[in-house]
């Protein structure tokens, strides 16, 4: 796999290859037969291990077939703006009523899972936890959920942490979500796009109108990235979307630095429209 480059991440690639004219073989099938036995060994020495329960599973996958058999994936008809699934058919471009009485300011948002017991915990397990070993699974999912969204993108960049809480965290669970479907997607990837120039508090259960208040003017554009993101269609990284008032925060920025178009992919999603809390 291609690793990062800059801010951006390449493509996969096989390297240079000379055949092997007396064997009548090519190197990539012996590294191909490599990589598989590396696997298989790998999983011998560190067999794979619930991204939840943390217990060594029998078989392939990362969670127990009892616990995957109770995420729910937004696979339906859902809203044309922020991605809210809908419970009965509708028309394709339909928009959900919070959204008709007050548009976000990201043009659209999905999300591969709605945040319940199971995806909280994976989210949890990625945010607190530092759970790697699942970012390819999960971005995986990501991806499905906005292909159409990733297919017109020029950018991928995650929502930041603000330096004090990122020295303490240690990392950016959103950044690593945004360069594992850059990877997959092929899509640039910058991680330092944005910047929270705000300390604010953990949004927990405060109420939609007091997140709103608490990332007001938390975030800005660097100046180092002002030509990436003008008008370009960016794509929006975060790990789960609640009421919006990040998202939206965010997309305000990114556009007022000339972005042409703010899309958000998440991890996760709230079952209920953007007034809702965790």
């Amino acid at each position: 796999m291609g690793g990062l480059k800059g801010e951006g991440l390449g493509k996969s690639s096989l390297p240079n290859v000379a055949t092997d004219t007396r064997a009548g073989k090519t190197e990539p099938r012996r590294l191909r037969r490599r990589v598989r036995a590396g696997r298989t060994l790998a999983g011998l020495i560190w067999p794979q291990r619930s991204l939840i329960t943390h217990r060594e599973l029998p078989g392939p996958g990362a969670l127990e077939p009892g616990l995957w058999s109770k995420l729910t994936f937004i696979t339906g008809q859902q809203c044309a703006r922020c991605g809210l699934p809908f419970e009965i058919a509708v028309e394709p471009d339909q928009v959900c009523g919070a959204c008709l009485a007050d548009p976000p300011a990201y043009d659209r948002a999905r999300a591969a899972l709605i945040y319940g017991d199971i995806s909280r915990d994976l989210v949890l397990g990625l945010k607190y936890q530092g759970r790697r070993d699942g970012l390819g699974m999960l971005s995986g999912w990501m991806g499905n959920a906005g292909a159409e969204l990733l297919a017109g993108a020029d950018l991928i960049t995650p929502v930041p942490l603000h330096y004090f809480r990122l020295i303490w965290r240690g990392f950016n669970q959103s950044g690593w979500l945004a360069a594992a479907l850059a990877q997959s997607s092929g899509v640039r990837l910058s991680v330092d796009t944005l910047k929270r120039v705000k300390a604010t508090p953990i949004q927990g259960n405060l109420s939609a109108d007091a997140r709103r208040r608490n990332v007001q003017g938390a975030f800005k554009v660097r100046s180092s990235r002002l030509k990436l993101v003008k008008g370009k269609r960016v794509v929006l990284v975060d790990d789960v979307l609640t009421t919006g008032a990040t998202a939206e925060a965010c997309a305000r920025t990114l556009k007022r630095a000339g972005a042409a178009c703010v899309d958000v992919i998440t991890l996760a999603r709230v079952a209920g429209p953007r007034t809702a809390t965790i």
